[in-house]
């Protein structure tokens, strides 16, 4: 049977009425304070960084063509192929594992597992960013997992087997530049609590590609016909085409870097151009002074040594430092590939001269240029008061990457090489990569 509570109707809606009231009043500033604590993901940056990804990833297929350029013909596809392959295994890598090694909690000098398989990554901001989701973050950071093997690549180019370069890219990811992004980039890191300033990546990019290039040119010896005979670029207009796409994508890669939309963003945008446009400058200028006539490739070499060597201090430095830096670091990186020439080590498209004279360079006058005048985060260099203590710092990072990096990439090669080998045989390698490794052409006339 049922019952019912008899009484007055309106008497009971009137009370429900000032109870919820009263229970709103109290839980009110609750709801706000919670509101203002929260972190709210800003739309702006949101689709800077979803373009600043794309844009870096479009890095690597300029990357592919300005090496795929200045190798000979029958290795074009091999080139090329070496920098895509790099867009798909690491890629994922990455997602897997590569990303909660290089930002997970983890200690001072490399991270856990806590975002294995992306676990926990997702819409909401993560601990590098409140402003962006975390999925943008690690999206973003995963375009720089992606090129930087690559970049060595077109130190070992026209003789490396395409398996046990796979097998090398993706070990090296993990065990190198995983922990050495982990020590400059990630809370806690190492390297960024003792103070290295690296705004997109001089140390972690450039110098650790540029050293296990040097390290791999080294255990892989050189070219059948170097240095007795000259190898020149087969397609200029190719490595031209790549240099431009550099350019562009690397907009991304440093203004990218910010995080967000903002002040910092825009001066790295502005010194990175400015810095590449001196350096081109530069290297022009010193090799029409040094051999008597400019050329286009140094002209394009010239650009992209002044894209490295403003990288690591476009965030901390102003216009003018970004112009006079790229200017005098592009003439340091073309006098390390005169001295590489002499030394007649075949480091095929002088890596080491490029990346590794050039991110060596920034990050150490990002210690004299950086002034806290453009980044309040960053510290005064040694030209705004700064003393010695910032350029030191610099150097400890500039130092430690090459020690960390060459010593895992010999161990990393000599492994691969015991296993599966390195290089391929002398009728492969006069054949070309391209039939040998691939069996395709990347000409038929």
């Amino acid at each position: 049977m049922e019952t019912r509570r008899l009484g007055n109707p309106g008497r009971g809606k009137l009370l429900s009425i000032i109870s919820a009231g009263c229970l709103g009043a109290v839980a009110l500033p609750a709801v706000l304070w919670a509101a203002e604590e929260a972190p709210a993901i800003d739309k702006a940056d949101t689709a800077w960084m979803l373009i600043s990804s794309a844009l870096v990833l479009f890095m690597t297929p300029g990357l592919a063509f300005f090496y795929g350029g200045m190798v000979r013909k029958k290795n074009i596809l091999s080139t090329l192929m070496k920098s895509f392959v790099a867009m798909g295994a690491l890629a994922v890598v990455w997602a897997l594992v590569g990303f909660s090694l290089a930002f997970g909690p983890g200690n001072a000098f490399i991270g856990d597992l806590s975002y294995l398989g992306l676990n926990g990554v997702g819409g909401a901001p993560g601990p590098n960013a409140d402003n962006i989701p975390f999925l943008v973050f690690m999206v973003f950071q995963g375009m720089f997992f992606v090129i930087t093997p690559a970049l060595f690549s077109g130190s070992i180019v026209e003789r490396v087997r395409f398996s046990a370069y796979l097998v090398i890219i993706v070990l090296w990811a993990l065990i190198v530049y995983a922990p050495l992004c982990h020590m400059v980039w990630a809370p806690g890191g190492w390297l960024l609590e003792d103070g290295a300033m690296d705004f997109a990546g001089g140390t972690v990019v450039h110098i650790s590609a540029a050293t296990a290039a040097l390290v791999l040119t080294l255990v892989l010896g050189s070219r059948r016909e170097y240095p007795k005979e000259p190898i020149i670029p087969h397609n200029l207009p190719l490595s031209v085409l790549g240099t431009g796409m550099l350019w562009f994508g690397w907009f991304g890669f440093n203004a990218g870097s910010a995080l967000a939309a903002n002040e910092i963003a825009a001066n790295a945008f502005v010194t990175t151009n400015l810095g590449a446009a001196a350096a081109s400058l530069g290297w022009t200028f010193w090799e029409w002074f040094h051999r008597g006539k400019p050329t286009t490739l140094g002209f394009i070499s010239g650009a992209v040594a002044g894209l490295v060597i403003i990288t690591p201090a476009c965030g901390f430095v102003s216009p003018m430092g970004a112009i006079v830096m790229g200017f005098f670091g592009a003439i340091v990186c073309y006098q390390a590939v005169v001295l590489r020439q002499k030394l007649k080590l075949d480091d095929s498209l002088d890596v080491l001269g490029v990346h590794g004279a050039g991110g060596a360079i920034g990050a150490l006058l990002t210690g004299v240029f950086a002034t806290t005048a453009v980044n309040s985060g960053g510290q005064d260099g040694l030209l705004y008061g700064g003393g010695l203590g910032p350029l030191l710092k610099q150097l400890v990072a500039v130092g430690f990457t090459i020690v960390f990096v060459a010593a895992l990439t010999f161990v990393i090669a000599k492994a691969v090489d015991a296993l599966i080998g390195l290089r391929v045989d002398d009728e492969s390698e006069l054949e070309g990569l391209d039939l040998s490794q691939h069996d395709e052409v990347g000409y038929n006339f």
